[in-house]
Protein backbone atom coordinates (compact mmCIF):
# COMPACT_ATOMS: atom_id res chain seq x y z
CA UNK A 1 0.00 0.00 0.00
CA UNK A 2 1.93 3.31 -1.21
CA UNK A 3 0.93 6.99 -0.43
CA UNK A 4 -0.21 6.80 -4.32
CA UNK A 5 -2.71 4.46 -4.04
CA UNK A 6 -4.04 5.67 -0.99
CA UNK A 7 -4.63 9.28 -2.77
CA UNK A 8 -6.31 7.79 -6.09
CA UNK A 9 -8.32 5.31 -3.34
CA UNK A 10 -9.49 8.44 -1.64
CA UNK A 11 -10.33 10.35 -4.78
CA UNK A 12 -12.47 7.43 -5.59
CA UNK A 13 -14.10 7.78 -2.55
CA UNK A 14 -14.69 11.32 -2.73
CA UNK A 15 -16.32 10.99 -5.97
CA UNK A 16 -18.66 8.39 -5.46
CA UNK A 17 -19.62 10.79 -2.53
CA UNK A 18 -20.23 13.23 -5.17
CA UNK A 19 -22.27 11.80 -7.06
CA UNK A 20 -24.71 9.68 -4.60
CA UNK A 21 -25.41 13.32 -3.52
CA UNK A 22 -25.96 14.56 -6.96
CA UNK A 23 -28.37 11.92 -7.52
CA UNK A 24 -30.06 12.56 -4.27
CA UNK A 25 -30.43 15.62 -5.56
CA UNK A 26 -29.32 17.96 -2.58
CA UNK A 27 -29.72 21.28 -3.94
CA UNK A 28 -27.07 22.54 -6.17
CA UNK A 29 -24.29 19.89 -7.93
CA UNK A 30 -22.28 19.45 -5.02
CA UNK A 31 -18.63 20.74 -5.11
CA UNK A 32 -15.63 18.26 -5.51
CA UNK A 33 -14.05 20.47 -2.85
CA UNK A 34 -16.58 21.11 -0.06
CA UNK A 35 -16.83 17.40 0.06
CA UNK A 36 -13.09 16.88 0.07
CA UNK A 37 -13.39 19.03 3.10
CA UNK A 38 -16.13 17.30 4.68
CA UNK A 39 -14.31 14.22 4.52
CA UNK A 40 -11.41 15.52 6.33
CA UNK A 41 -13.15 17.02 8.87
CA UNK A 42 -14.79 14.34 9.90
CA UNK A 43 -11.72 12.08 10.23
CA UNK A 44 -10.12 15.11 12.32
CA UNK A 45 -12.91 14.66 14.60
CA UNK A 46 -12.87 11.12 14.76
CA UNK A 47 -9.37 10.86 15.39
CA UNK A 48 -9.77 13.03 18.28
CA UNK A 49 -7.44 15.99 16.81
CA UNK A 50 -10.78 18.36 16.53
CA UNK A 51 -14.16 18.74 18.06
CA UNK A 52 -17.73 17.84 15.50
CA UNK A 53 -17.11 19.93 12.37
CA UNK A 54 -19.08 22.84 10.47
CA UNK A 55 -18.84 22.54 7.11
CA UNK A 56 -19.34 26.58 5.70
CA UNK A 57 -17.24 28.54 3.02
CA UNK A 58 -16.60 32.05 2.96
CA UNK A 59 -14.35 34.03 0.96
CA UNK A 60 -14.14 37.83 0.47
CA UNK A 61 -11.34 40.84 1.25
CA UNK A 62 -11.34 43.13 3.50
CA UNK A 63 -8.82 46.19 1.79
CA UNK A 64 -6.14 44.10 0.06
CA UNK A 65 -6.30 41.16 2.40
CA UNK A 66 -7.63 38.21 1.16
CA UNK A 67 -10.18 36.21 4.00
CA UNK A 68 -11.07 32.28 3.75
CA UNK A 69 -12.88 30.45 5.91
CA UNK A 70 -13.93 26.62 5.05
CA UNK A 71 -15.30 25.13 7.98
CA UNK A 72 -14.56 25.53 12.15
CA UNK A 73 -15.05 23.07 14.76
CA UNK A 74 -15.65 24.89 18.58
CA UNK A 75 -15.35 22.63 21.74
CA UNK A 76 -18.36 21.86 24.00
CA UNK A 77 -16.71 24.03 26.68
CA UNK A 78 -15.87 27.06 23.69
CA UNK A 79 -12.73 27.86 25.15
CA UNK A 80 -11.36 25.52 21.51
CA UNK A 81 -11.85 26.73 18.01
CA UNK A 82 -10.14 25.12 14.94
CA UNK A 83 -10.58 26.78 11.81
CA UNK A 84 -10.59 25.05 8.42
CA UNK A 85 -9.04 25.92 5.46
CA UNK A 86 -8.98 24.20 1.93
CA UNK A 87 -6.39 23.62 -0.85
CA UNK A 88 -7.72 21.56 -2.95
CA UNK A 89 -5.99 20.40 -6.54
CA UNK A 90 -8.88 17.84 -7.34
CA UNK A 91 -6.25 16.12 -9.60
CA UNK A 92 -5.97 12.12 -9.95
CA UNK A 93 -2.16 12.52 -9.36
CA UNK A 94 -0.87 13.69 -5.92
CA UNK A 95 0.50 17.11 -6.25
CA UNK A 96 3.15 18.53 -4.09
CA UNK A 97 1.79 21.91 -1.99
CA UNK A 98 4.85 23.60 -1.59
CA UNK A 99 5.16 25.43 1.95
CA UNK A 100 4.88 28.91 0.65
CA UNK A 101 1.24 27.77 -0.71
CA UNK A 102 0.21 26.35 2.22
CA UNK A 103 1.48 29.29 4.39
CA UNK A 104 -0.37 31.29 2.50
CA UNK A 105 -3.49 29.55 2.77
CA UNK A 106 -3.07 29.48 6.35
CA UNK A 107 -2.77 33.17 6.41
CA UNK A 108 -6.00 33.20 4.75
CA UNK A 109 -7.86 31.69 7.61
CA UNK A 110 -5.45 33.66 10.47
CA UNK A 111 -6.44 37.08 8.76
CA UNK A 112 -10.48 35.70 9.11
CA UNK A 113 -9.62 34.80 12.71
CA UNK A 114 -8.22 38.07 13.31
CA UNK A 115 -11.30 40.32 11.32
CA UNK A 116 -13.97 38.25 13.35
CA UNK A 117 -12.21 38.64 16.58
CA UNK A 118 -12.21 42.41 16.34
CA UNK A 119 -15.75 42.77 15.25
CA UNK A 120 -14.35 44.55 11.72
CA UNK A 121 -15.98 41.70 9.73
CA UNK A 122 -19.47 42.44 10.73
CA UNK A 123 -20.40 45.00 7.78
CA UNK A 124 -18.67 42.86 5.02
CA UNK A 125 -21.11 39.78 5.57
CA UNK A 126 -24.20 38.81 4.17
CA UNK A 127 -26.60 38.76 7.23
CA UNK A 128 -28.02 35.92 5.56
CA UNK A 129 -25.20 33.69 5.23
CA UNK A 130 -24.13 31.27 8.13
CA UNK A 131 -20.83 32.32 8.33
CA UNK A 132 -21.85 35.53 10.43
CA UNK A 133 -22.93 33.18 13.49
CA UNK A 134 -19.56 31.99 13.67
CA UNK A 135 -18.42 35.76 13.52
CA UNK A 136 -20.55 36.38 16.13
CA UNK A 137 -19.45 33.29 17.87
CA UNK A 138 -15.48 34.17 18.28
CA UNK A 139 -16.62 38.11 18.64
CA UNK A 140 -18.62 36.69 22.08
CA UNK A 141 -16.32 34.49 22.66
CA UNK A 142 -13.12 35.08 22.30
CA UNK A 143 -11.69 36.33 26.01
CA UNK A 144 -12.42 32.68 26.67
CA UNK A 145 -10.74 30.71 23.66
CA UNK A 146 -7.28 29.27 24.76
CA UNK A 147 -6.72 26.92 22.39
CA UNK A 148 -6.67 28.15 18.64
CA UNK A 149 -5.64 26.67 15.37
CA UNK A 150 -5.98 27.18 11.70
CA UNK A 151 -5.88 23.27 9.37
CA UNK A 152 -4.75 23.68 6.48
CA UNK A 153 -6.79 20.65 4.32
CA UNK A 154 -5.62 19.80 1.44
CA UNK A 155 -5.57 17.01 -0.91
CA UNK A 156 -1.92 17.36 -2.14
CA UNK A 157 1.30 16.97 0.10
CA UNK A 158 3.15 18.97 2.05
CA UNK A 159 6.67 18.99 3.41
CA UNK A 160 6.10 20.77 6.33
CA UNK A 161 2.68 19.84 8.79
CA UNK A 162 3.68 21.98 11.52
CA UNK A 163 3.85 26.13 10.90
CA UNK A 164 5.56 29.02 13.32
CA UNK A 165 3.08 29.92 15.33
CA UNK A 166 1.07 33.21 15.26
CA UNK A 167 0.14 35.81 18.00
CA UNK A 168 -3.15 37.21 17.84
CA UNK A 169 -4.21 39.95 20.38
CA UNK A 170 -1.87 38.19 22.78
CA UNK A 171 -3.33 34.56 22.04
CA UNK A 172 -1.09 32.09 20.14
CA UNK A 173 -2.66 30.14 17.16
CA UNK A 174 -1.58 26.98 16.09
CA UNK A 175 -1.08 26.78 12.20
CA UNK A 176 -1.03 23.01 10.86
CA UNK A 177 -1.16 20.97 7.08
CA UNK A 178 -3.49 17.90 6.92
CA UNK A 179 -2.33 16.54 3.89
CA UNK A 180 -2.91 13.15 2.11
CA UNK A 181 0.51 12.16 3.70
CA UNK A 182 -0.55 12.28 7.36
CA UNK A 183 -4.32 10.77 6.56
CA UNK A 184 -2.02 7.95 5.39
CA UNK A 185 -0.54 7.46 7.97
CA UNK A 186 -3.57 7.61 10.30
CA UNK A 187 -5.30 4.75 7.51
CA UNK A 188 -1.93 2.74 8.28
CA UNK A 189 -3.41 2.78 12.20
CA UNK A 190 -0.97 5.14 13.14
CA UNK A 191 -2.31 8.19 14.27
CA UNK A 192 0.03 8.11 17.54
CA UNK A 193 3.07 9.13 15.86
CA UNK A 194 1.94 12.41 15.66
CA UNK A 195 2.16 12.75 19.91
CA UNK A 196 6.03 13.48 20.06
CA UNK A 197 7.71 15.97 22.75
CA UNK A 198 11.74 16.96 22.92
CA UNK A 199 12.16 17.46 26.43
CA UNK A 200 15.43 19.73 25.46
CA UNK A 201 12.87 21.68 22.81
CA UNK A 202 10.11 22.35 25.68
CA UNK A 203 11.99 22.19 29.00
CA UNK A 204 15.85 22.67 27.74
CA UNK A 205 17.48 19.59 29.48
CA UNK A 206 16.99 15.86 29.37
CA UNK A 207 14.83 14.74 32.20
CA UNK A 208 16.44 12.55 34.51
CA UNK A 209 14.95 8.96 35.13
CA UNK A 210 15.81 5.24 35.91
CA UNK A 211 15.62 3.17 32.65
CA UNK A 212 15.54 -0.75 32.83
CA UNK A 213 15.79 -2.07 29.40
CA UNK A 214 15.35 -5.76 28.88
CA UNK A 215 16.25 -7.22 25.39
CA UNK A 216 14.05 -10.11 26.04
CA UNK A 217 10.82 -8.45 26.71
CA UNK A 218 8.36 -6.70 24.49
CA UNK A 219 8.48 -3.23 25.98
CA UNK A 220 11.62 -1.37 27.91
CA UNK A 221 10.89 0.90 31.17
CA UNK A 222 11.42 3.98 32.60
CA UNK A 223 10.94 6.42 35.66
CA UNK A 224 10.77 9.38 36.18
CA UNK A 225 9.02 13.33 37.25
CA UNK A 226 7.08 15.48 34.61
CA UNK A 227 7.11 19.29 35.10
CA UNK A 228 3.35 20.23 35.84
CA UNK A 229 3.69 22.79 33.43
CA UNK A 230 4.60 20.59 30.71
CA UNK A 231 1.58 18.36 31.27
CA UNK A 232 -0.10 21.44 30.66
CA UNK A 233 1.04 22.32 27.33
CA UNK A 234 0.47 19.27 26.21
CA UNK A 235 -2.39 18.87 27.14
CA UNK A 236 -3.23 21.56 25.67
CA UNK A 237 -1.53 21.24 22.26
CA UNK A 238 -3.06 17.59 21.96
CA UNK A 239 -6.02 17.64 24.25
CA UNK A 240 -7.79 14.15 24.40
CA UNK A 241 -5.51 12.26 21.98
CA UNK A 242 -3.44 12.04 24.77
CA UNK A 243 -5.90 9.93 26.50
CA UNK A 244 -6.90 7.89 23.70
CA UNK A 245 -5.44 4.52 25.26
CA UNK A 246 -7.20 5.88 28.75
CA UNK A 247 -9.80 3.44 29.42
CA UNK A 248 -12.01 6.33 31.06
CA UNK A 249 -12.75 9.54 28.58
CA UNK A 250 -12.52 12.87 30.53
CA UNK A 251 -15.87 14.34 29.83
CA UNK A 252 -15.75 17.71 31.33
CA UNK A 253 -13.22 20.10 32.53
CA UNK A 254 -15.04 22.47 35.56
CA UNK A 255 -17.58 19.24 37.04
CA UNK A 256 -15.02 16.11 36.85
CA UNK A 257 -11.95 18.29 38.13
CA UNK A 258 -10.48 16.59 41.49
CA UNK A 259 -10.93 18.94 44.90
CA UNK A 260 -7.48 16.95 46.35
CA UNK A 261 -5.59 17.79 43.23
CA UNK A 262 -6.69 21.50 42.77
CA UNK A 263 -6.11 21.95 47.04
CA UNK A 264 -2.71 20.57 46.62
CA UNK A 265 -2.15 22.60 44.02
CA UNK A 266 -3.00 25.71 44.93
CA UNK A 267 -1.61 25.23 48.67
CA UNK A 268 1.32 22.84 48.17
CA UNK A 269 2.46 22.62 44.80
CA UNK A 270 5.76 21.29 45.95
CA UNK A 271 4.50 18.52 47.55
CA UNK A 272 2.72 17.08 44.52
CA UNK A 273 5.34 14.66 43.56
CA UNK A 274 4.74 12.88 47.14
CA UNK A 275 0.78 13.12 47.37
CA UNK A 276 -0.27 12.08 43.71
CA UNK A 277 -0.21 8.48 42.08
CA UNK A 278 1.50 9.54 38.96
CA UNK A 279 0.52 8.54 35.63
CA UNK A 280 1.07 5.41 33.43
CA UNK A 281 2.61 6.01 30.10
CA UNK A 282 3.30 4.11 26.91
CA UNK A 283 4.99 5.40 23.51
CA UNK A 284 6.21 3.91 20.37
CA UNK A 285 9.90 5.13 20.87
CA UNK A 286 12.39 6.95 23.42
CA UNK A 287 15.77 8.37 23.20
CA UNK A 288 18.04 8.26 26.00
CA UNK A 289 21.75 9.92 26.94
CA UNK A 290 23.92 10.88 29.77
CA UNK A 291 22.53 14.26 31.60
CA UNK A 292 25.17 16.68 32.32
CA UNK A 293 25.46 14.89 36.22
CA UNK A 294 26.24 12.11 34.36
CA UNK A 295 22.85 9.80 35.36
CA UNK A 296 20.46 8.72 32.20
CA UNK A 297 18.33 11.35 31.05
CA UNK A 298 15.21 10.55 28.84
CA UNK A 299 15.32 13.47 25.88
CA UNK A 300 12.37 12.43 23.48
CA UNK A 301 9.55 10.73 23.24
CA UNK A 302 7.53 9.49 20.10
CA UNK A 303 3.62 7.98 19.82
CA UNK A 304 3.14 9.02 23.71
CA UNK A 305 -0.31 7.85 25.28
CA UNK A 306 -1.50 8.51 28.95
CA UNK A 307 -3.07 5.59 29.86
CA UNK A 308 -4.12 6.11 34.20
CA UNK A 309 -3.94 9.52 35.16
CA UNK A 310 -6.10 11.27 32.52
CA UNK A 311 -7.90 12.80 35.26
CA UNK A 312 -4.62 14.26 36.90
CA UNK A 313 -3.32 15.95 33.70
CA UNK A 314 -6.34 17.41 32.49
CA UNK A 315 -7.07 19.27 36.15
CA UNK A 316 -3.15 20.14 35.70
CA UNK A 317 -4.33 21.98 32.73
CA UNK A 318 -7.95 23.22 33.64
CA UNK A 319 -7.05 24.26 37.16
CA UNK A 320 -4.42 26.27 35.86
CA UNK A 321 -6.43 27.82 33.27
CA UNK A 322 -9.69 28.84 35.82
CA UNK A 323 -7.21 30.03 38.89
CA UNK A 324 -4.65 31.88 37.33
CA UNK A 325 -2.75 31.75 40.93
CA UNK A 326 -1.79 28.77 40.86
CA UNK A 327 1.98 27.87 39.65
CA UNK A 328 3.07 24.78 38.14
CA UNK A 329 6.66 25.80 38.19
CA UNK A 330 7.10 23.58 41.35
CA UNK A 331 4.97 20.69 40.42
CA UNK A 332 6.44 17.57 39.30
CA UNK A 333 4.03 14.70 38.37
CA UNK A 334 5.25 11.07 39.53
CA UNK A 335 5.22 8.66 35.47
CA UNK A 336 6.11 4.96 34.81
CA UNK A 337 6.82 4.96 31.06
CA UNK A 338 5.97 1.52 29.57
CA UNK A 339 8.40 1.61 26.11
CA UNK A 340 6.92 -0.43 23.06
CA UNK A 341 9.12 -2.68 21.20
CA UNK A 342 6.37 -5.04 19.12
CA UNK A 343 6.55 -4.27 15.82
CA UNK A 344 3.08 -5.64 15.23
CA UNK A 345 0.24 -3.57 15.50
CA UNK A 346 -2.37 -5.86 16.99
CA UNK A 347 0.59 -7.18 19.39
CA UNK A 348 1.26 -3.99 20.38
CA UNK A 349 -2.30 -2.29 20.73
CA UNK A 350 -3.36 -5.49 22.77
CA UNK A 351 -0.82 -4.60 24.96
CA UNK A 352 -1.55 -0.93 25.25
CA UNK A 353 -5.44 -2.58 26.07
CA UNK A 354 -3.55 -4.64 28.59
CA UNK A 355 -1.55 -1.92 30.29
CA UNK A 356 -4.65 -0.09 30.15
CA UNK A 357 -6.72 -2.46 31.90
CA UNK A 358 -4.50 -3.26 34.80
CA UNK A 359 -2.96 0.33 35.35
CA UNK A 360 -6.80 1.30 36.06
CA UNK A 361 -7.80 -2.05 38.12
CA UNK A 362 -7.30 -0.27 41.01
CA UNK A 363 -10.19 2.34 40.70
CA UNK A 364 -12.92 -0.58 39.10
CA UNK A 365 -12.67 0.50 35.50
CA UNK A 366 -14.78 -1.49 33.81
CA UNK A 367 -13.40 -4.33 31.21
CA UNK A 368 -16.59 -2.84 29.27
CA UNK A 369 -15.03 0.46 28.83
CA UNK A 370 -12.03 -1.00 26.35
CA UNK A 371 -14.39 0.06 23.80
CA UNK A 372 -13.45 -1.12 20.67
CA UNK A 373 -13.06 -4.76 21.31
CA UNK A 374 -16.04 -5.20 23.26
CA UNK A 375 -18.44 -7.62 22.44
CA UNK A 376 -21.37 -4.92 20.97
CA UNK A 377 -18.90 -3.89 19.04
CA UNK A 378 -16.93 -7.16 17.64
CA UNK A 379 -20.52 -8.14 16.92
CA UNK A 380 -22.01 -5.27 15.06
CA UNK A 381 -18.81 -5.53 12.78
CA UNK A 382 -19.44 -9.44 12.22
CA UNK A 383 -23.68 -8.23 11.19
CA UNK A 384 -22.48 -6.00 8.94
CA UNK A 385 -20.24 -8.17 7.28
CA UNK A 386 -22.69 -11.17 7.09
CA UNK A 387 -26.34 -9.39 6.24
CA UNK A 388 -26.63 -8.37 2.98
CA UNK A 389 -29.17 -5.93 1.58
CA UNK A 390 -32.26 -6.75 0.45
CA UNK A 391 -30.77 -6.43 -3.36
CA UNK A 392 -28.39 -9.41 -2.71
CA UNK A 393 -25.49 -7.44 -4.11
CA UNK A 394 -24.85 -4.62 -1.55
CA UNK A 395 -23.88 -4.46 1.96
CA UNK A 396 -23.00 -2.09 4.89
CA UNK A 397 -19.83 -1.96 6.60
CA UNK A 398 -19.15 -1.09 10.12
CA UNK A 399 -15.77 0.65 10.91
CA UNK A 400 -14.90 -1.09 14.27
CA UNK A 401 -11.25 0.61 13.97
CA UNK A 402 -10.97 4.18 12.38
CA UNK A 403 -9.63 3.87 9.01
CA UNK A 404 -10.54 0.22 8.85
CA UNK A 405 -12.72 0.98 5.40
CA UNK A 406 -10.03 2.83 3.16
CA UNK A 407 -7.76 -0.54 4.76
CA UNK A 408 -9.93 -3.03 3.30
CA UNK A 409 -10.17 -1.06 -0.04
CA UNK A 410 -6.40 -0.51 -0.46
CA UNK A 411 -6.11 -4.58 0.36
CA UNK A 412 -7.90 -5.22 -2.86
CA UNK A 413 -4.57 -4.35 -4.61
CA UNK A 414 -5.60 -3.17 -8.58
CA UNK A 415 -8.14 -0.22 -8.85
CA UNK A 416 -10.30 -2.60 -11.22
CA UNK A 417 -10.87 -4.74 -7.89
CA UNK A 418 -11.05 -1.74 -5.55
CA UNK A 419 -13.74 0.17 -8.01
CA UNK A 420 -15.71 -3.26 -7.71
CA UNK A 421 -15.61 -3.93 -3.96
CA UNK A 422 -16.95 -0.15 -3.45
CA UNK A 423 -19.81 -1.15 -5.80
CA UNK A 424 -20.23 -3.91 -2.90
CA UNK A 425 -19.92 -1.62 -0.19
CA UNK A 426 -20.20 2.20 -1.62
CA UNK A 427 -19.12 4.44 1.04
CA UNK A 428 -22.33 5.94 1.88
CA UNK A 429 -22.90 2.79 3.64
CA UNK A 430 -19.96 3.15 6.05
CA UNK A 431 -21.28 3.33 9.71
CA UNK A 432 -18.43 4.66 12.48
CA UNK A 433 -18.74 3.84 16.29
CA UNK A 434 -19.76 7.47 16.62
CA UNK A 435 -22.23 7.05 14.05
CA UNK A 436 -24.16 4.07 15.31
CA UNK A 437 -23.86 6.07 18.92
CA UNK A 438 -25.57 8.94 17.09
CA UNK A 439 -28.39 7.24 15.97
CA UNK A 440 -29.31 4.75 18.40
CA UNK A 441 -29.29 7.85 20.95
CA UNK A 442 -31.60 9.84 18.74
CA UNK A 443 -33.95 7.08 18.37
CA UNK A 444 -33.79 6.80 22.36
CA UNK A 445 -35.05 10.77 22.55
CA UNK A 446 -31.81 11.94 23.82
CA UNK A 447 -31.10 14.80 20.93
CA UNK A 448 -29.59 17.02 24.10
CA UNK A 449 -27.02 14.14 24.37
CA UNK A 450 -26.31 13.60 21.02
CA UNK A 451 -25.18 17.88 20.44
CA UNK A 452 -23.14 17.14 23.18
CA UNK A 453 -20.53 15.72 20.33
CA UNK A 454 -19.63 13.04 19.01
CA UNK A 455 -17.34 11.58 21.59
CA UNK A 456 -19.52 12.47 24.99
CA UNK A 457 -22.50 11.29 23.02
CA UNK A 458 -19.99 8.18 22.33
CA UNK A 459 -19.07 7.65 25.86
CA UNK A 460 -23.07 7.75 27.22
CA UNK A 461 -24.39 5.21 24.54
CA UNK A 462 -21.09 2.71 26.08
CA UNK A 463 -22.58 4.01 29.56
CA UNK A 464 -26.13 2.87 28.87
CA UNK A 465 -25.46 -0.44 27.43
CA UNK A 466 -24.13 -1.03 30.53
CA UNK A 467 -26.48 0.35 32.86
CA UNK A 468 -30.05 -0.39 30.90
CA UNK A 469 -30.31 -3.33 30.57
CA UNK A 470 -32.24 -4.64 27.53
CA UNK A 471 -31.84 -1.46 25.63
CA UNK A 472 -29.98 -3.95 22.88
CA UNK A 473 -30.44 -7.56 22.44
CA UNK A 474 -27.72 -9.76 23.63
CA UNK A 475 -25.95 -11.17 21.67
CA UNK A 476 -27.02 -8.68 18.68
CA UNK A 477 -29.13 -10.41 16.12
CA UNK A 478 -30.40 -9.43 12.60
CA UNK A 479 -33.57 -8.84 13.18
CA UNK A 480 -31.65 -5.79 15.42
CA UNK A 481 -29.30 -4.78 12.76
CA UNK A 482 -31.63 -4.32 10.34
CA UNK A 483 -33.31 -1.99 12.73
CA UNK A 484 -30.26 -0.18 13.75
CA UNK A 485 -29.83 0.32 9.76
CA UNK A 486 -32.68 1.39 9.68
CA UNK A 487 -32.34 4.03 12.10
CA UNK A 488 -29.22 5.27 10.14
CA UNK A 489 -31.24 5.09 6.98
CA UNK A 490 -33.87 8.09 8.28
CA UNK A 491 -31.55 10.02 10.66
CA UNK A 492 -29.48 10.16 7.03
CA UNK A 493 -32.90 10.77 5.01
CA UNK A 494 -34.02 13.93 7.51
CA UNK A 495 -30.35 15.28 7.12
CA UNK A 496 -29.95 15.01 3.07
CA UNK A 497 -33.67 16.61 2.71
CA UNK A 498 -32.31 19.73 4.97
CA UNK A 499 -29.95 20.33 2.11
CA UNK A 500 -32.06 19.55 -0.67
CA UNK A 501 -33.60 22.59 -2.98
CA UNK A 502 -34.69 25.72 -1.62
CA UNK A 503 -33.87 23.58 2.14
CA UNK A 504 -30.49 25.96 2.84
CA UNK A 505 -32.52 29.09 2.63
CA UNK A 506 -34.55 27.70 5.25
CA UNK A 507 -31.83 25.34 7.75
CA UNK A 508 -29.22 27.25 7.56
CA UNK A 509 -27.06 25.74 10.46
CA UNK A 510 -27.20 23.11 13.02
CA UNK A 511 -28.42 20.37 10.04
CA UNK A 512 -27.08 17.43 12.39
CA UNK A 513 -28.93 18.88 15.48
CA UNK A 514 -31.98 19.42 13.92
CA UNK A 515 -32.09 15.86 12.61
CA UNK A 516 -31.30 14.70 15.30
CA UNK A 517 -34.57 16.65 17.14
CA UNK A 518 -36.39 15.48 14.19
CA UNK A 519 -35.29 11.41 14.47
CA UNK A 520 -36.10 11.76 18.36
CA UNK A 521 -39.80 13.48 18.19
CA UNK A 522 -40.31 10.23 15.32
CA UNK A 523 -39.53 7.95 18.18
CA UNK A 524 -41.96 9.62 20.49
CA UNK A 525 -44.58 10.23 19.01
CA UNK A 526 -44.64 6.82 16.34
CA UNK A 527 -42.28 4.54 18.34
CA UNK A 528 -43.36 0.89 17.45
CA UNK A 529 -45.45 2.46 14.94
CA UNK A 530 -42.84 2.49 12.89
CA UNK A 531 -41.84 -0.01 10.68
CA UNK A 532 -38.33 -0.53 10.34
CA UNK A 533 -38.42 -3.69 8.25
CA UNK A 534 -40.28 -1.71 5.34
CA UNK A 535 -37.70 1.46 5.87
CA UNK A 536 -34.53 -1.75 5.34
CA UNK A 537 -36.17 -3.13 2.58
CA UNK A 538 -36.73 -0.13 0.03
CA UNK A 539 -33.22 1.35 1.96
CA UNK A 540 -34.70 4.57 1.79
CA UNK A 541 -37.60 6.23 2.99
CA UNK A 542 -41.45 7.13 1.44
CA UNK A 543 -41.98 10.43 0.41
CA UNK A 544 -44.70 10.62 2.59
CA UNK A 545 -42.91 10.50 5.27
CA UNK A 546 -40.37 13.08 3.98
CA UNK A 547 -42.35 15.71 3.60
CA UNK A 548 -43.84 15.05 7.13
CA UNK A 549 -40.34 15.17 8.57
CA UNK A 550 -39.55 18.30 6.27
CA UNK A 551 -42.23 19.78 8.41
CA UNK A 552 -41.39 18.97 11.39
CA UNK A 553 -38.23 19.90 10.90
CA UNK A 554 -39.40 23.71 9.73
CA UNK A 555 -41.17 23.60 13.11
CA UNK A 556 -38.01 22.73 15.17
CA UNK A 557 -35.71 25.47 13.31
CA UNK A 558 -38.67 27.97 14.23
CA UNK A 559 -38.33 26.64 17.70
CA UNK A 560 -35.01 27.00 18.24
CA UNK A 561 -35.04 30.72 16.86
CA UNK A 562 -38.18 31.27 19.50
CA UNK A 563 -36.56 29.73 22.60
CA UNK A 564 -32.81 30.60 22.11
CA UNK A 565 -32.85 33.37 19.82
CA UNK A 566 -28.88 34.78 18.82
CA UNK A 567 -27.45 31.31 20.10
CA UNK A 568 -25.96 28.92 17.37
CA UNK A 569 -28.21 26.08 16.66
CA UNK A 570 -25.23 23.84 18.06
CA UNK A 571 -24.51 24.93 20.92
CA UNK A 572 -28.74 25.89 22.26
CA UNK A 573 -29.22 22.25 20.99
CA UNK A 574 -27.44 20.86 24.19
CA UNK A 575 -29.98 22.19 26.92
CA UNK A 576 -32.56 20.02 28.17
CA UNK A 577 -34.56 22.94 28.60
CA UNK A 578 -34.41 24.03 25.02
CA UNK A 579 -35.04 20.17 23.89
CA UNK A 580 -38.20 20.39 26.53
CA UNK A 581 -39.46 23.45 24.99
CA UNK A 582 -38.99 22.18 21.49
CA UNK A 583 -40.64 19.10 21.74
CA UNK A 584 -43.77 20.81 22.98
CA UNK A 585 -44.43 22.56 19.99
CA UNK A 586 -47.39 21.89 18.20
CA UNK A 587 -46.25 19.48 15.08
CA UNK A 588 -48.43 18.44 11.74
CA UNK A 589 -49.91 15.50 12.08
CA UNK A 590 -50.23 12.64 8.92
CA UNK A 591 -53.10 13.47 6.15
CA UNK A 592 -52.66 10.81 4.82
CA UNK A 593 -51.62 6.97 4.96
CA UNK A 594 -47.86 7.02 5.17
CA UNK A 595 -46.75 3.29 4.51
CA UNK A 596 -43.70 2.76 7.00
CA UNK A 597 -45.98 4.41 9.81
CA UNK A 598 -48.90 1.46 11.02
CA UNK A 599 -52.38 3.28 11.43
CA UNK A 600 -52.23 6.53 9.34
Amino acid sequence: MSLEDFHRNFRSTLQSLVVGRAEADEGPFPSEELVFAEMVMEHLAAAGISETPTVGHWSGRVGNAQLRVTGHALSADETALDLFVAHYFGTDELSELKDAEAAATAAEGVRFLIRAASGSLDSKLDPTHPVGDLVATIRARWSGLDRLRVFVITDGRTKVKRFADKEIEGKMVGVEAMDMERLFRHAEGRPRDEIAVSFVQSIGRPLPCVHVPDPDADYEYALTALPGGLLRDLYLRFGARLLEANVRTFLGARKTVNKGVVETLRKEPEHFLAFNNGLVLVCDEAVFERSPEGGVGLTFLRGMQIVNGGQTTATLYFASREDRTIDLSHVMVPAKIVILKEARDEARERLISSISRYANSQNAVKMSDLSANRPFHVQLEKLANEVWCPDGATRWFYERAAGAYNVMLLREGTAARRRKLQETIPPKRKLTKNDVARYHEAWRARPDQVALGAEKNFAAFMAALDETPGIVPHPLDARWFRGMIARAILFRAVESLLRTGDARRIFRQGLINIAAYVVSLAAEKFGERLDFEQIWMRQGISDGLRDLLRDWAVVVNDGFARHAPGQQISEAAKRPDVWRAVRAEAYPQPTGRISEIAGT
